[in-house]
Parts: structure tokens; sequence; C-alpha cells
């Protein structure tokens, strides 16, 4: 059997088992969060959602990601039922309540709430959103850089369901991780409508080629968060970076490789479809690169 790894992979951490829930506007013991099984995103998928990490005390670009979780709410129709700075406030009074300074992530997810019956039309939501933050200790660890196998599975075109929104209604990417596995890899490269490198299920996905960066047009992926910054970075150090079209023969012979996420920040990736990525170890590249960002994190 692979020993697959994660690019959510964490040290196990007892206090987990202790978490503090907000839900709704209370704060509950971690087995106390619970929702009904009419709720819309069980239901159905119902529902946009945002991650974030807290590092030394600060959440990492919470009001970008606190931005995005809004405009997601706004084109599915959802009124999250609190403003941008109350939504802060509950992230906030969470990490008081469970104590955290550091190494913590955020889960924020808001659904269209109860339905009224089991059904789809979204007007049986009569009782509001679900509103919850699940915020957990993690510190990220990496046993060895992360394997890729190229899927089936497509990031789609908007018309379908845009892959820009972060939306509850993951199946297609956890569709794309499994087949990933089943071929022995850990995550799924996954290519556009015209059949160029786009993402993986997880993350965005970046190559570097003789001192270039380059990473997908954006059109048919998820615009991390951490993909923009890592864009800006190499933009304010002097290091070319591209959004461009590329195909599978590009990225094999890339000299390194490595994915953007809020959980991972960069991490590398060492092997595409059986082939040895560089020297199948984290490059100067991404090396340089996580250092900038650190740096920016704790700006």
């Amino acid at each position: 059997m692979t020993d697959h790894v994660s690019t959510h992979a964490a040290e196990d951490d007892a206090r987990n088992e202790k978490i503090l829930i907000w839900l709704n506007g209370r704060i509950v013991p971690k087995a106390e969060a619970v929702v009904s099984v009419y709720d819309s995103g069980f239901m159905l998928g119902d529902g946009v959602w945002e991650g974030i990490r807290l590092y030394n005390g600060r959440w990492s670009f919470i009001d970008d990601h606190i931005r995005r979780l809004f405009e997601a709410a706004k084109a599915i129709d959802l009124d999250i039922g609190m403003t941008p700075d109350q939504v802060i406030s509950a992230v906030s009074e969470t990490q008081r309540a469970n104590g955290m300074t550091t190494d913590a992530h955020a889960r924020l997810m808001v659904t269209r709430g109860v339905k009224t019956r089991p059904f789809q039309n979204p007007r049986l939501s009569q009782q509001g959103p679900t509103v919850t933050i699940i915020m957990e200790h993690s510190r990220p660890t990496l046993p060895r850089p992360i394997r890729l196998a190229t899927v089936p599975h497509l990031r789609g075109l908007p018309m379908t369901q845009d892959p820009k929104l972060n939306s509850h209604s993951k199946l297609n990417c956890i569709l794309a991780c499994i087949a990933a596995q089943k071929a022995g890899a850990d995550e799924a490269l996954m290519l556009d409508v015209h059949g160029f490198v786009n993402t993986t299920n997880a993350c965005n996905f970046f190559i570097v080629r003789r001192g270039e960066v380059w990473t997908s047009t954006g059109d048919y992926c998820m615009n991390g968060i951490t993909r923009g910054k890592v864009i800006e970075l190499c933009r304010a150090n002097g290091i070319p970076v591209f959004e461009r079209n590329f195909s599978l023969v590009d990225t094999y012979s890339a000299d390194e490789a490595f994915l953007t996420g809020t959980f991972g920040a960069q991490t590398p990736v060492g092997e595409i479809d059986g082939r040895i990525i560089g020297t199948g170890q984290m490059g100067p590249m991404t090396e340089r690169l996580r250092g900038l960002y650190k740096t920016l994190v704790g700006a």
C-alpha cells in the first residue's frame, strides 16, 4: 500500500478533542456542535466556506478571506445574516474561547440553513442560514514532497459550476482525489476544459522552469488567496512570474513544482504521473518563496 500524505497533513494534537465551536452565535463543545439532517449543507451541499490560519497571533489575510466569503454568498444568493465585522468578531471570540495564539486553523462555513421539506428548492430553506466556525490546533507537517497523478476529472466551465466558487459541493474534487489515490498518488492534478494544466483537487499549482514561475491563467481554478500572494511576492522580488496556459509536457520537464493553499502555504511536489520533478525534493525557488511568504505573514 502506498504511503499517502496530504497537503492538509498536521501533527496530532490532543487538545482538539476539547475544542469549542462557534455555531449560530453560541460557542459549544465539539460534541454539541451538531446541525439538523434537514440542513441545506448536509442535504445538498448548499453553502460556502473559507479556511484561515492563525500565525503568531494574527489571522493571515483575514480581510481577503472574509471578502471572498461574502462574494461567494452573494453569488449563490445566500444572506449570511451578519456583517463582515461581525464574522471577524466571531472568529476572535472563538479564538479566545479556545485560548489559541498560533498554529491554528479555522474553517468558516455558511449554509442556506434548515429546510422545511427534503427537496432541492432553495425557497424551502426558511429558517435562516447555518453559520459555524470550526477552530483546531493545527501545525502542518509534511514527511516528504507530494506525489500527484493526472486524472480525467476537469475543473469546468463557469456555467456548470464556477471553479472560483468555494462551495460545499466538492464532489468533483473528491472524485478526482479518489482517482489519484487509486493511482498511488496523494492528490489529483486536474486539467482545464482545453487540456491545459490547471490545479489540484485541493490547491493551486505552480511550476518553475529556468528561473520562471508559471501557474494557470486562473480562468478555471479557485483564485486562491495564497496563490495571489505568491504571484505578488514574485513581482515584488524580481522573480519572473506568468499566469499562462501550459501542458503536461511543460510540467514533466519542470525544474520544480509546488502547491499553494491556506493550510500548507507552499507545498513541494516531488513526482507527477511517475515522473520525478527536478530532484524530487524541495527546489531552491520553492524554498525562497516559502521564506518570503513566512516573512509576509509575520509582517
